[in-house]
């Protein structure tokens, strides 16, 4: 894992000297351009354990977008998607009171995100800050590569940056999963540090907060992540505490 990305990171540094006066960034986003695979390809979430309820959370997203006075958007799936459960009272306290609203749907992919970037009411916000964490679904097995993976999250930063032009977002790297390291850590480790690719310090920021629920060996115990990949309250606690003086910078607070 370690000889892979480092040669992740040689290609990365020689982008940067043969890139002239194109950015990393505008390379990242000229990459995606074109690919037809399916972490790149918007498509509603149609899965029978999700008929219930994904439609109508959507359009009850999309009815709140609508009202307006939205500051902070939440991207992802159930792991996003659990700051309306176990991760509620640490919601409360830090991103209520910002006006957030929570975009995290489970057991979303990066296809799923972009339908629901294409099919959501922005037209009445203007929010400071995206938080976006999003791909551990399509790491299964041979679902996606990593490259794949990485080029689903570069699209749906790029599909942000240009419905909200002057909107800043913070990129997190795919959370771990899993008791302990192995190859689907590995892959969604190895898509962060491609995607990371598009984070310039100014319109997109990137973190990789994932030693915070780890212990020092590597081990994911149940304490934070009682199924080993949805956080419970003292992991959102971790997460919101991991993040926040980036949030508040990010926010111009």
């Amino acid at each position: 894992m370690r000889r892979r990305l480092t040669a992740i990171t040689v290609l990365l540094i020689t982008g940067i000297i043969f890139s002239g006066c194109a950015s990393q960034q505008e390379l990242a986003f000229k990459s995606v351009e074109g690919k037809t695979h399916s972490a790149v390809t918007p498509v509603q979430q149609t899965a029978k354990w999700a008929a219930s309820w994904w439609e109508p959370r959507h359009e009850a997203v999309n009815k709140r977008l609508k009202e307006g006075n939205v500051d902070l958007l939440w991207i992802g799936d159930s792991i996003t998607h659990g700051w309306e459960n176990q991760g509620k009272k640490i919601w409360d306290i830090y991103y209520a009171p910002r006006n957030a609203v929570n975009m995290g749907f489970g057991g979303d992919r990066t296809e799923h995100v972009l339908w629901r970037l294409d099919h959501s009411n922005f037209e009445k916000i203007s929010p400071k800050l995206a938080i976006v964490m999003i791909g551990t679904n399509n790491s299964s097995g041979d679902d996606n590569t990593a490259g794949e993976i990485a080029d689903g999250i570069i699209t749906i930063c790029k599909r942000l940056r240009t419905q909200f032009p002057k909107m800043k977002i913070l990129l997190l790297a795919i959370f771990p999963r899993n008791p302990e390291p192995g190859a689907q850590r590995e892959k969604n480790a190895e898509a962060s540090l491609l995607a990371s690719s598009i984070a310039d310090g100014k319109t997109i920021h990137y973190m990789d907060i994932n030693q915070k629920f780890l212990t020092d060996d590597g081990t994911l115990t149940k304490e934070i992540m009682p199924d080993f990949l949805h956080p419970n309250e003292v992991g959102y606690k971790i997460w919101a505490e991991a993040i926040e003086s980036k949030v508040a910078e990010l926010m111009d607070e």
